[in-house]
């Protein structure tokens, strides 16, 4: 107990650095794209902090087995953080990085019983759209065929691509860009199908808020009207009058 109880401490207390270090890893991942004239040093420094947030999840990944009451359980309920820390030592790619760090932060954003889940999803919806666009256009930008060139290009085709569209007029022609597709293609028809049911939840939620609001009036009205009768039927025996 004394264990579970320091794994939740360190959870709550690593909660709001570890996000601000995925922060941190969104401008070192988006700089390099966006600018890709940057100075070679810029570049340097950005690859730096996208390997020091990596290994800060590695960290807080280890500290978290070190205090679980039950590692093998804790290794079998948190296969997808496991997969995460060691998909970057596969290969050294970027874009490895990138969804390893989406992984990670997806994962503690789920911990956190202050983050309501459409704030959580929301987030989600613009992170998927804002990184997948940067990878797009990081892999599609010097393919000989490629048409998508500018920033603008990779989020019109994000965005499409996400809400099932498609109008075609951007494609990826290349191996990783049509992998990329895929994954944005699944991951964007669940997080819209999880907004949209938490609307309708809401609505329905709220229709049954006031529905509960309006019997329990009904039920007020009820008793006072019933309330009312007694004392009619008191005032009319002590008048020694029939009650109407």
């Amino acid at each position: 107990m004394q264990q579970q109880s320091a794994q939740l401490r360190w959870e709550q207390h690593t909660q709001r650095p570890l996000f601000a270090l995925a922060l941190a890893f969104a401008v070192a991942y988006a700089v390099p794209i966006v600018r890709p004239d940057a100075d070679p040093r810029v570049v340097q420094a950005c690859a730096a902090v996208e390997w020091v947030v990596w290994a800060a999840f590695v960290v807080d990944y280890v500290v978290r087995l070190a205090l679980a009451p039950h590692r093998p359980s804790f290794v079998r309920t948190h296969w997808l953080d496991l997969a995460a820390v060691v998909l970057p030592l596969l290969q050294p790619l970027r874009l490895l990085r990138l969804v390893s760090t989406l992984l990670l932060v997806g994962q503690r954003a789920r911990m956190a019983s202050q983050i309501r889940l459409t704030t959580y999803v929301a987030g989600a919806v613009v992170g998927l759209l804002m990184f997948g666009s940067l990878a797009v256009l990081s892999v599609e930008r010097d393919a000989p065929h490629g048409n998508i060139r500018t920033l603008g290009d990779a989020v019109w085709w994000s965005f499409t691509t996400m809400t099932t569209v498609g109008y075609g007029d951007h494609a990826p022609t290349t191996g990783l860009g049509r992998v990329l597709a895929v994954g944005l293609m699944l991951s964007g028809i669940a997080l819209l199908g999880v907004v949209t049911a938490n609307i309708a939840a809401w609505f329905i939620a709220r229709f049954d808020k006031d529905d509960v609001e309006e019997r329990r009036q009904t039920q007020a009205i009820l008793e006072l009207t019933e309330e009312v009768r007694a004392l009619r039927a008191e005032v009319a025996a002590l008048k020694g009058t029939p009650v109407e």
